[in-house]
């Protein structure tokens, strides 16, 4: 739930602040709503996003939280308020903006997560939209998630040291793609296509795999076979490690391009999900005895 900052300021629980020169973003318009652009990595779920420009080259644009909010005070604050900063009330208006903790700028304070400033401007903010921010909602509207594991031998069961393990992804269309997706902002809509470029297999052994393919589901036909392009073999069991069992996690990267309806510009981002399972590896004469 967002708290609206020309409350907590009326109410004198938050002194008010002034805005950084500069402004602090672009901003789609909605009413008397400003959405403010603010970005920086993303530390909310397992993985994190690349962005990059028409070039192909990276652009330095981390990834991009929840938005900031950029309101018209309602009411406006009474005659004589500091807040005017010298106007007085009709000439322009004072404006709040909250954003996630540490993208308000250097002089915002907060309350938990809502860091926020006031600032009076003799109109309203420029009405802009970032395509990179409307394509980074494009990506969360397709719930991209971790690999989906299919791999011999199934967890719960057990595995022999010496022995091919096969892994594999199912290639279901929220675990490797290909997904897309719209979203729309300011009157920019962007359309994103993701698929899964590579999944890393971190073996729990010390050694890691990295498969281009979605890897082939082992079948009972194939024998003692080798995966034909996502395998591995274990060389110790697994008694001696935490659990008694080898923590396998799956990293999928997932490239997603992104493209402006109606043309325009065009860009590339990655994101980074993952999953895993426990795999219980013994001696071929333990299982015998």
């Amino acid at each position: 739930m967002i708290v609206s900052a020309s409350v907590l300021v009326a109410s004198g629980v938050l002194p008010a602040i002034a805005a950084p020169s500069g402004g602090g973003g672009v901003c789609g318009q909605n009413s008397d709503t400003w959405v403010s652009v603010c970005a920086n990595d993303s530390t909310q779920q397992p993985g994190s996003f690349e962005h990059r420009g028409r070039s192909g080259k990276k652009s330095g644009a981390p990834t991009v939280p929840s938005p900031c909010v950029v309101q018209k005070m309602s009411p406006q604050p009474p005659p004589g308020s500091d807040l005017w900063q010298g106007h007085k009330p009709g000439d322009g208006a004072v404006y709040t903006r909250i954003c996630p903790t540490g993208l308000a700028g250097s002089n915002a304070l907060g309350v938990g997560q809502l860091p926020f400033q006031t600032f009076w401007a003799a109109t309203a903010p420029t009405v802009a939209v970032d395509p990179r921010v409307v394509a980074q909602q494009a990506v969360d509207k397709m719930l991209l998630a971790g690999p989906r594991i299919d791999i011999n031998p199934k967890p719960g069961g057990k595995g022999l040291v010496g022995m091919p393990v096969w892994m594999a992804a199912d290639t279901a269309k929220t675990t490797w793609g290909p997904n897309s997706a719209s979203a729309s902002a300011g009157g920019v809509t962007v359309t994103a296509t993701a698929t899964v470029s590579r999944v890393v297999w971190d073996m729990g052994d010390g050694t890691s795999v990295t498969c281009t393919t979605p890897g082939t589901v082992y079948k009972k036909s194939f024998g003692l076979k080798a995966s034909p392009d996502c395998g591995h073999v274990y060389a110790q069991p697994s008694d001696q490690q935490q659990g008694g069992t080898y923590p396998v996690t799956a990293t999928s990267t997932w490239t997603v391009d992104w493209q402006v309806n109606g043309g325009g510009e065009n860009g590339t981002l990655t994101a980074v999900r993952q999953s895993g399972v426990q795999l219980t590896i013994v001696e071929s004469q333990a299982v015998n005895s």
